[in-house]
């Protein structure tokens, strides 16, 4: 299974995906900005809170072999990417719009439009948008399997592979 099938399972309800992605692409377009055309993932992550715990992921390219991953995420007004670390994953962020608060390890810091910020291996991160946003990532490859969430009761990653539970199908 490739890694955007992976990110599949932790995507919203039909419903919440269709009330999501037109409040997404108003966003964009307001922003004038321009995307793949590539269906985005509505990740709630499995845990069916997406106004509060989720994101919208447009996927650029995620070249394994080449060593390389871009995406765009948005999180909405108060939307929160969980808390979560990477094992190999190295991550630069660009904030293309908007506003969010990171909490980088036991640090916490407000990025505006213009401002990038590195999260090297190991480090837990997470952040919320304050008013829409719209990030850029590019990092090494997207392993599904080296999500690392705090929340271990999303079904996915490494911490939950590991787990008892984790056995996938």
């Amino acid at each position: 299974m490739d890694e955007l099938e992976k990110a599949k399972s932790i995507e919203a309800s039909h419903d919440v995906r269709c009330a999501a992605l037109p409040r997404f692409k108003q966003q964009i377009a307001k922003w004038g900005i321009a995307i793949p055309d590539t269906e985005p993932l509505v990740l709630d992550f499995g845990l069916g809170q997406f106004e509060a715990v989720g994101l919208i992921e447009s996927w650029i390219a995620n070249e394994t072999a080449a060593g390389y991953c871009g995406k765009f995420l948005f999180v909405s007004d108060g939307q929160t990417c969980p808390t979560h670390h990477h094992k190999h994953k190295h991550e630069t962020f660009f904030l293309l719009e908007g506003r969010v608060q990171v909490r980088l390890a036991d640090d916490t810091v407000e990025l505006a439009k213009g401002d990038q910020l590195t999260v090297p291996t190991l480090v837990k991160h997470c952040f919320t948008g304050v008013g829409p946003a719209l990030l850029l990532e590019l990092s090494q490859p997207c392993l599904i399997d080296d999500n690392y969430f705090e929340d271990t009761r999303i079904p996915i990653g490494g911490n939950y592979q590991d787990s008892e539970e984790g056995v996938r199908p």
